[in-house]
């Protein structure tokens, strides 16, 4: 099982992360999708919009440079545009999890290098997989968002609109 971090902050953000849930279907089956969370921008030097999240449980059998390639190339597709760093986007996709691989090369680290310190990928997480544990901090989602402090970027529920 694979999770997968969607976030959009530029266009029409739900349409945008509806239609990459969709397309990730072509990869494999998508298991669960988390609901959706607004959340604050984080780790960015320019006002942006901010982000509508959710993580998505795709079971594939696809490999995971392979399934990053795909990914990059489904960003592209639609419109993602890498102009400066962490800059706004109207998809990203981050792996989180690939099962239980460790894998650190140029280009792919997997569990996601920041994933434990980000409320907009733990909550989410959480909320469709709060027993999956992660393969080196040997923490569950759930054990993982506890420990995060109180305090910073917002993160809430989207109800629509």
């Amino acid at each position: 099982m694979v999770y997968l971090s969607l976030g959009s902050n530029l266009g029409d953000r739900a349409v945008n992360l509806l239609e990459a849930i969709h397309q990730l279907g072509g990869l494999g089956s998508v298991h669960a999708v988390s609901g959706f969370y607004e959340t604050e921008p984080v780790e960015v030097n320019s006002e942006q919009p901010w982000f509508l999240n959710c993580v998505v449980a795709l079971d594939t059998q696809i490999c995971p440079k392979q399934l990053l390639e795909r990914i990059l190339s489904l960003e592209r597709a639609m419109g993602r545009r890498r102009l400066e760093p962490k800059g706004p986007r109207t998809i990203d996709i981050d792996v989180v999890f690939f099962g239980d691989l460790v894998i650190d090369s140029r280009g792919l680290t997997i569990p996601h290098p920041a994933m434990q310190h980000r409320r907009f990928v733990l909550e989410p997480l959480v909320e469709i997989a709060p027993d999956v544990r992660h393969p080196v901090l040997k923490l569950t989602a759930r054990e993982l968002l506890a420990a995060l402090p109180a305090q910073g970027a917002a993160v809430r529920r989207y109800q629509g609109g």
